[in-house]
């Protein structure tokens, strides 16, 4: 690696800093979450700078978004119950007494461990209402909820509350696209990292659009560690557009008052065309005047009619036409 980018930290495209600019930033985020498990550690690998910890991320989706419904690799098992443990749990009923045998055939235990698989495979998609005991008791269920979102049982829908942070665990050196797939799998989110976006967005509306090959903790770090004043959002990619700093100057006013913007701006076009119309027509006059030897003005009215003819040049505005009009094609009086 070349001395100089040794030296820089890479924080999106086409855009590094220096160590010791970030550092010195750094430096001030964990002063602002001191105590806190927020702050960040860094080390340095082949002289290459790597800062590390947990990015808090809001959420802002529109859109419901899947969960999965039983992981891919990891099945949950049951602990195996005694013969005792067993016998404990059983429900009696007022009307039957069930005692179980000293030694019960292999066939009724075959059975019980396959309705065990059976119940462990089916555990999440069983309704968010309730289960009935053989007894005619309900089980009461509850909605999980995984920080504030909320898991529907039967539809697999995630509802994420519209900015509630959550946070991951991400490294400087992750881009967007990275920190997208962490994201998501940290919530067994089935949604492609395609259809997100991380956007930075400001109290002032200013929202930037962190691109792909953007470093999420390296832009957050440089922003400043205070949320009140900028935070990043988990975004609906084809839902949210960019705003600049220009446009968010404009975003908290009132119609009427964005109305009364409009009209003053029209109203000052207007006077700048006004003047540059009629500063053309002076000098196209001029212009014209000095080219044409036989051109001489004996009273007003030739020089009124001079000025009429500068402004039909202005009018018909190509050489074309400013041609014909040199020739004497416009008017009734040839120069």
């Amino acid at each position: 690696m070349d001395p100089v980018q040794q030296e820089q930290v890479n924080v999106g495209e086409n855009r590094r800093v220096s160590k010791k600019t970030l550092l010195s930033h750094l430096w001030t985020y964990n002063l602002y979450y001191e105590g806190q498990a927020l702050q960040l550690r860094h080390r340095e690998e082949e002289g290459e700078l790597i800062v590390e910890g947990l990015l808090n991320v809001s959420w802002g989706l529109r859109r419901p978004i899947r969960l999965q419904m039983q992981d891919e690799k990891e099945r949950i098992r049951l602990p195996s119950l005694s013969r005792s443990q067993k016998s404990k749990c059983s429900v009696e009923t007022p009307t039957i007494t069930v005692t179980p045998s000293d030694s019960p055939p292999k066939q009724h235990r075959g059975d019980e461990a396959e309705a065990e698989s059976e119940s462990t495979h089916l555990l999440r998609t069983r309704s968010d209402v309730g289960g009935r005991r053989s007894g005619g008791r309900l089980i009461r269920r509850h909605r999980c909820s995984i920080n504030g979102h909320y898991y529907n049982h039967k539809t697999a829908v995630f509802t994420p509350a519209y900015g509630s942070v959550t946070n991951v665990r991400i490294n400087t050196t992750m881009t967007t696209s990275q920190v997208l797939r962490v994201l998501l799998k940290k919530f067994k989110i089935e949604n492609s990292p395609d259809d997100f976006a991380l956007f930075l967005i400001h109290t002032s509306g200013e929202r930037v659009h962190l691109k792909n090959t953007d470093h999420p903790l390296a832009v957050r770090i440089l922003e400043g560690p205070c949320e009140q004043v900028s935070r990043i959002f988990l975004m609906d990619k084809d839902l949210v557009e960019e705003v600049t700093y220009d446009v968010a100057q404009y975003i908290k006013f009132e119609m009427p008052v964005l109305q009364s913007f409009i009209d003053k701006l029209k109203e000052e076009e207007d006077r700048e065309v006004s003047k540059l119309k009629n500063r053309s027509c002076q000098h196209v006059f001029v212009l014209v005047w000095r080219m044409s030897p036989s051109f001489c003005c004996h009273n007003n009215d030739e020089v009124i009619g001079g000025v009429k003819k500068a402004q039909d040049i202005i009018t018909l505005g190509n050489r074309e036409n400013a041609r014909v009009w040199r020739s004497g094609d416009v008017g009734s009086t040839r120069l």
